[in-house]
């Protein structure tokens, strides 16, 4: 009998896969389409571990179950190229970015070659290559021009040893994303996107959107949308007058250009209706009159915590568990309400970059007022009528008002509207909606990325590079490495950074930073479907065939990727370049594989599994695969066993081992045929359903189940017909786990072409019947008992074991049944 060896069976099929073209596609708008696509890979030097198979796993498993659906399915790749990792090695190695992720690329592809994946390579592409990042400048270009691209001067984390600036998403825990090192701030001139023009749109889109909720909670939290009021607190007469002190020299990274006539502060506040609580005013130490508003003793103070509290990370700073500092100014403000004098401080738990940088303390309605008042002994005054059975002391329900003037006894909901409307009629504040959202930063101050399409003119500004002059290609250098002083190293390649203005031809500059890979990521999904496309990014009648994704797969990249994604693709609907809002209909995020002592896997602890040193291992990719699947949910963490994939390795050679041994058995007629059809009919089913809700884990059980029943059943020999449609079916079932086994099995029972070409097995709900089955039994028409028995039970046996039933014996004791009446599946009537 023929042995399962997958070292050989594998590389046979890919390869018959490969010459046969057997996953590539064309745009075919009279098919019904199906587009599944794995989150966009980084081909780092390690390449593929097993976390990254599992991903392509779930993906590659719904791609071939659709294929067997006859549908037209898109299954692409792509290498997200651009970024730290490739330069760092560059500087490290001083092989060049380039060349390090080519060497890379032909790893991972490799890797996804003897997994198996049914990816269409015809469409595979890079986003170093310029025939892509041509394109992305395009965009970028598109942007500025409709204004969603601009440059300001501002302060932003910097990565002291990346030496680059990071996103808001790029700082965890006060650290970089990548290298780890503390992050501070510095001030300097960056590029943005204007994501904030379209936080309502992103908002209101989300509800729709078949993604898990966790993932559509943490974008509309980033989001942050909140009603309220801004407010103008008038700057006390007294401290009015006073020249501007404190005020640092421009070379300095906290200078403010802000002029010393500005005589109110604006906060925003989600709660008005508790302005008559508000005891003093609290500036962020980044705010622009923080160090102007410094009197006398409080100058120097004042000056040295602002120096400090920058320096500090936002999670440091809005810690609530850590004691609150802060300083006094000397200064005070008018409380716009109740015209009372109240003082303003800076301190650190306030941000400059959320709100207006300032926040009027409340300090009986808000745990950190409280806190901060509590320490410098400032007064708390309750405006709200607190429950009689609460018994914490602070307070930030709704309620009555009091302590409030002739807003006493007034609904905290309507008092809103009418302090708001008295503000309003004051000019000292109006109604007003705020987002957490920041725009997204977008410069880095890095070699390898693509290069921002600017050049710098003296009498023209920022000038957008024409169309016709993309790409602007990143130029050859031989140094890397960033000098620390805030520019890349393209600023030193001086011949391609002197150019003519595209607008009047004089001498100038282009800009030498480089755009932040996820830019080239927000629009990958739109050229996967038109690669090739040499004259513009995508051709919008092939996007609006294929697009949007009908199922994404990944686990990482919660907040950034997936919400810049859907903000490119708001803006591209608004050019009316696509014909969709949203990228991507459904979202499956995944859970992670870690180590076998459910540690995360990691190249320092040297626990990571190589998918290639499984399969090499004798037990090949179809065991990886099918295992990985069938480790738990797949939305769940697991850890990997190698006891595991030995485990599901038996499963899968004991479907080998049974078609062996019935393409070499002494076929019989019809033996078994009726518990095989229902034992079949029940797992196709079950396997379909489960395959269609990603509940992989429990498609591949049902299978497991349904080989014992094989097993159980060929020990009353095999039939022809029954056995060859029962195993059939087994065999595309079981590819959309272990495919390279399933074309070979397919093949050897006489199957035409490959598996996935096969239509998908269907069932016959008449053939769903359980193999028990409970039997009313009556005597003289009265209920006497049950009896349970095998669905397809002779009937003699079944009326002999109504009549042997211990309460319906009671009743016909040695009486003789004129007649007994059997129902099948439901009653035996007994008639005395």
């Amino acid at each position: 009998m023929q042995r399962y060896n997958p070292s050989e069976i594998e590389p046979k099929w890919q390869k018959i896969w490969q010459d046969q073209k057997a996953n590539e596609v064309k745009t075919e708008p009279s098919k019904q389409k199906m587009y599944v696509s794995g989150m966009f890979p980084y081909p780092s030097g390690a390449g593929m571990h097993t976390g990254h198979a599992f991903s392509w796993a779930v993906v590659d498993a719904i791609a071939r179950f659709h294929h067997q659906h006859g549908e037209n399915v898109l299954n692409p790749i792509g290498w997200d190229t651009f970024g730290l990792p490739a330069e760092n090695y560059a500087i490290k190695t001083g092989t060049s970015p380039a060349a390090a992720t080519a060497t890379n690329i032909i790893n991972f592809k490799n890797q996804f070659i003897r997994i198996g994946v049914s990816i269409d390579w015809s469409r595979e592409i890079n986003t170093s290559d310029p025939s892509y990042y041509k394109w992305t400048q395009w965009v970028f270009t598109k942007l500025f021009e409709r204004g969603l691209a601009y440059q300001k001067e501002s302060l932003q984390w910097w990565c002291p040893v990346d030496k680059t600036v990071l996103a808001n998403e790029q700082v965890e825990g006060g650290r970089c994303w990548r290298c780890g090192s503390l992050v501070e701030k510095k001030s300097m001139k960056q590029w943005f996107f204007k994501i904030t023009e379209y936080a309502d749109s992103l908002l209101d889109e989300i509800e729709d959107l078949d993604w898990p909720q966790k993932i559509k909670t943490a974008q509309i939290n980033w989001i942050g949308k909140s009603e309220g009021a801004e407010i103008d607190f008038l700057i006390s007469e007294t401290a009015s007058h006073r020249e501007s002190v404190g005020l640092l020299a421009p070379a300095d990274s906290l200078a403010a250009d802000v002029s010393s006539t500005k005589k109110s502060i604006s906060v925003f506040s989600t709660r008005p209706d508790t302005m008559f609580g508000a005891t003093f005013l609290v500036l962020a130490p980044e705010h622009p009159l923080a160090l102007q508003l410094g009197t006398g003793e409080f100058k120097e103070s004042l000056k040295e915590y602002v120096r400090s509290a920058v320096k500090k990370s936002e999670i440091e700073r809005t810690n609530d568990t850590k004691e609150k500092t802060g300083v006094f100014t000397g200064s005070y403000a008018i409380n716009p309400i109740n015209d009372e004098k109240v003082p303003i401080w800076v301190a650190d738990y306030v941000l400059g970059g959320y709100g207006t940088g300032a926040v009027m303390g409340v300090p009986a309605h808000d745990e950190r007022d409280y806190a901060f008042a509590e320490k410098f002994h400032l007064p708390i005054v309750e405006v709200i009528e607190k429950p009689a059975d609460l018994e914490e002391e602070i307070y930030h329900g709704e309620g009555t008002l009091i302590n409030s003037s002739e807003f006493d006894g007034m609904q905290s909901s309507q008092a809103r509207e009418e302090i708001v409307a008295v503000l309003e009629e004051k000019k000292l504040g109006s109604a007003k909606t705020t987002y957490k959202m920041r725009d997204w930063l977008i410069s880095r101050q890095r070699y390898w990325g693509a290069p921002i399409p600017i050049i710098h003119c003296p009498d023209h500004g920022a000038v957008a590079v024409p169309e016709n002059q993309l790409p602007v290609m990143l130029p050859e250098i031989e140094d890397y490495a960033p000098k620390g002083d805030g520019l890349s190293a393209l600023a030193r390649a001086e011949e391609w950074v002197n150019t003519p203005c595209p607008n009047c031809g004089k001498p100038a500059k282009r800009e030498t930073d480089t755009m932040d890979g996820y830019a080239c990521s927000s629009w990958y999904l739109l050229r996967y479907a038109d690669p090739k496309n040499a004259e513009r990014a995508w051709d919008p009648e092939i996007i609006n065939y294929w697009n949007p994704v009908d199922v994404y797969v990944g686990g990482d990249h919660a907040i950034a990727h997936l919400l810049y994604v859907r903000f490119w693709t708001h803006v591209f609907y608004d050019m009316k370049l696509v014909n969709f809002k949203e990228p991507v209909k459904k979202l499956i995020y995944h859970g992670y594989i870690n180590a076998e002592d459910g540690t995360k896997m990691s190249k320092s602890k040297g626990n990571v599994v190589d998918p290639l040193d499984v399969i090499d291992s004798g037990y090949g990719a179809d065991a990886l695969r099918t295992y990985l699947l069938f480790m738990g949910p797949i939305e769940l963490d697991a850890s990997w066993s190698t006891k595991g994939v030995a485990g599901v390795y038996r499963f899968l050679n004991r479907i080998w081992t049974l078609t062996q041994q019935y393409l070499e058995s002494d076929k019989t007629s019809n033996v078994n045929d009726q518990k095989l059809a229902v034992a079949l009919n029940k797992t196709i089913k079950k396997v379909t359903n489960d395959i269609r809700r990603q509940s992989f884990n429990t498609a591949i059980a049902g299978l497991m189940e349904f080989v014992n029943d094989l097993y159980k059943l060929k020990l009353d020999g095999f039939s022809e017909k029954g056995w060859r449609d029962a195993l059939g079916a087994l065999t595309q079932m079981i590819a959309v786990f272990a495919p390279h086994m399933a074309d070979e099995l397919w093949t050897q029972l006489g199957g035409q072409g490959l598996v996935q070409k096969a239509s998908w097995p269907k069932w016959d709900d008449s053939l769903i019947v359980e193999d028990m089955v409970t039997i009313a039994v009556q005597v003289n028409g009265k209920l006497r008992g049950e009896v349970t028995v095998e669905k397809h039970a002779d009937t003699e046996d079944i009326k002999a074991l109504a009549l042997a039933h211990e309460n319906v014996a009671k009743f016909v004791r040695e009486q003789k049944p004129t007649k007994i009446i059997y129902v099948p599946g439901r009653l035996v009537s007994i008639v005395l």
